[in-house]
């Protein structure tokens, strides 16, 4: 469950592939997650009440119906975490980034749990009948709980500071796909209510060479967000459609039908009304937003490779398409790497920017635009000594922008701009004497705690030596 609450800044993107290979647009990470809750609950109650037998010495006879159900529990498990090691493994880095945001609140947890678990194990101790179990059982609690109480020596959180960096720039991920449907100009629009410094967006051409803006790509590449199923039936492909028959689909109703982010209830009836009747946006449409508002733009072109020379390239055509509309070549920020050095001559005024650190140092740029578990905070905090700015995508959860607010990053990329935009400090951070005043505080008083209920239990178990009573 840990695992799928961490995973779920990344839940649009597990239904978008499932989307691909079943082609219907359900919201899978959801079920999956309920169905292991489910599961999870009635694991721990079912834990719970084991403990309590234990603790007034009854014997837990399990029907075969609890058996099956912790077989389905084991097995949902198994199934995830491999489904996360073959698919997904990039989500171990987000698991490994997580503990630097819950790692104090876990390890305080742990030591309230063994507190109060440590009376189950004292009684054990003194009911034990021979030397060797009762220290076997001392040792391994004495073990188990030096590592709790010192843990805090290897939590390394960049949340545990005195020098809180200034909060990260916000860029609408195809714009604001929470309130509206993506990549359409309300989306854009509500981007700017947040007030995104950048619009993030996906460019393709048409078969006339008009670059327009669609995320997917390939075959059926319009089926998941248009109406082309019922507008032109059996075609596909971006090159089979002129700008004005892309103009005639509806990129707006399957936000309201699918609800993919479960915001629609947010939206007033007039809101919902405009995002129906959205449609596939031209990248000059695009570009008079960027132009009124004096935002930046950063873009993927979806077909790139596609392209053998410069001239014929989706390159060529957009660098044309933004230089005829005069936007000033300074809110360009330029993504896309394969004609990289064609486009500079081209223009040379567009801000360069890089996945790749290598070839950034190669070019002298000074911009890296990278997936948010690709850095660790300590390379974060180096890019940024050498005065080079940071982008990480897609950040959509409070802990995880908490968490990179804290590392330092310059800007994120965000389909919840809406969530971010009135955060005036991370959700938490401390001063590094603060947090070590109350992990020591807490270990004393836990550790207080314990030596009183060993003593109690000895007394109870044993009888109390000083009256004669045994």
């Amino acid at each position: 469950m840990y695992i799928c609450f961490i995973a779920f800044n990344d839940h649009y993107d597990v239904n978008n592939e499932l989307f691909k290979a079943v082609k219907k647009w359900v919201n899978w990470y959801m079920i999956v997650m309920i169905i292991s809750a489910v599961l999870a609950i009635y694991c721990l109650l079912l834990l719970v009440f084991g403990l309590l037998h234990l603790a007034i010495k009854e014997p837990l006879n399990l029907h075969c119906l609890h058996k099956v159900f912790l077989f389905l529990g084991l097995l949902a498990v198994t199934l995830e975490t491999a489904g996360f090691c073959f698919k997904w493994e990039k989500q171990w880095k987000a698991i490994y980034m997580s503990f630097q945001a819950t790692a104090p609140f876990l390890q305080l947890s742990a030591v309230v749990a063994l507190t109060v678990i440590s009376c189950l194990v004292f009684q054990s101790y003194h009911r034990a009948k021979t030397t060797a179990c009762k220290i076997f059982i001392m040792m391994t609690f004495l073990v188990v709980s030096a590592a709790v109480f010192l843990c805090p020596l290897a939590i390394c959180s960049p949340c545990i500071t005195s020098n809180l960096p200034p909060k990260p720039a916000l860029i609408g991920h195809r714009g604001a796909p929470m309130l509206a449907p993506e990549n359409t100009l309300m989306s854009f629009r509500k981007s700017l209510e947040c007030g995104v410094v950048a619009f993030e967006t996906d460019v393709q051409l048409s078969k006339d060479k008009k670059p327009f803006l669609m995320h997917d790509c390939g075959k059926n590449f319009l089926l998941r967000t248009t109406d082309v199923k019922d507008k032109f039936p059996g075609r596909d492909g971006s090159n089979n459609f002129t700008l004005q028959e892309l103009k005639t689909l509806n990129a707006g109703k399957w936000f309201s039908r699918s609800d993919p982010f479960w915001t629609l209830s947010s939206l007033s009836e007039e809101e919902r009304r405009e995002a129906d009747n959205q449609t596939v946006p031209s990248l000059s449409e695009l570009l008079v937003l960027v132009k009124k508002y004096n935002v930046s733009l950063i873009f993927d072109l979806k077909n790139e490779n596609n392209s053998t020379v410069f001239q014929s390239s989706d390159s060529f055509y957009t660098t044309e398409t933004i230089n005829k509309l005069g936007i000033s070549p300074d809110k360009i920020w330029w993504l896309p790497p394969e004609y990289r050095h064609d486009v500079m001559k081209m223009e040379p005024g567009f801000k360069q920017v890089y996945n790749k650190q290598k070839e950034m140092l190669m070019d002298g740029g000074n911009f890296m635009n990278m997936n948010f578990s690709s850095l660790s905070a300590r390379e974060i905090s180096e890019l940024r000594k050498s005065n080079v700015s940071v982008n990480l995508w897609v950040v959509n959860e409070r802990w995880l922008f908490s968490l990179l607010w804290c590392s330092g990053v310059s800007s994120v990329t965000t389909n919840a701009c809406h969530l971010f935009k009135d955060m005036s400090k991370p959700d938490w951070h401390l001063e590094p004497n603060m947090y070590k005043g109350i992990w020591i505080a807490t270990d004393i008083v836990s550790l207080l705690l314990m030596i009183g209920l060993f003593l109690w239990q000895r007394r109870r178990l044993t009888g109390d030596w000083s009256t004669g009573i045994y």
